[in-house]
């Protein structure tokens, strides 16, 4: 109970103490240019109660909230970057990218 409470020492920070070469991410963009993400054309979603979905086989048709023509959402990490229309290039699906929504946040964690 006597005991008295002691302030703080505080000192000046020494910045001259932080040496040494400061990474850019600029300048070092490069080691990045090989890593994997994850991209995901989503063409819509719909939610579907487990009776529904335990029922669905080949040739089930699930409508969707998007209309066909509507553009798709190009997604890279779970984080919607982009937008775009469906193409046919030979036999194959493609996707032409429309509009850049938001690379910015590709380094921030999903909620």
């Amino acid at each position: 109970m006597g005991e008295e409470k002691k302030n703080p020492e505080i000192k000046e920070a020494n910045l001259n103490e932080l040496s040494g070469d400061v990474v850019t991410p600029v300048k070092n963009i490069d080691l990045l240019m090989d890593v994997a993400l994850d991209v995901v054309i989503e063409l819509g979603r719909t939610v579907m109660p487990l009776k529904e979905v335990l029922n669905l086989g080949p040739g089930s048709v699930i409508e969707l909230d998007k209309l066909a023509g509507d553009p798709v959402d190009i997604l890279v990490n779970n984080k919607l970057v982009a937008r775009g229309e469906v193409v046919v290039i030979e036999e194959n699906f493609g996707v032409r990218i429309t509009e850049i929504v938001d690379v910015k946040s590709l380094g921030e964690e999903t909620e």
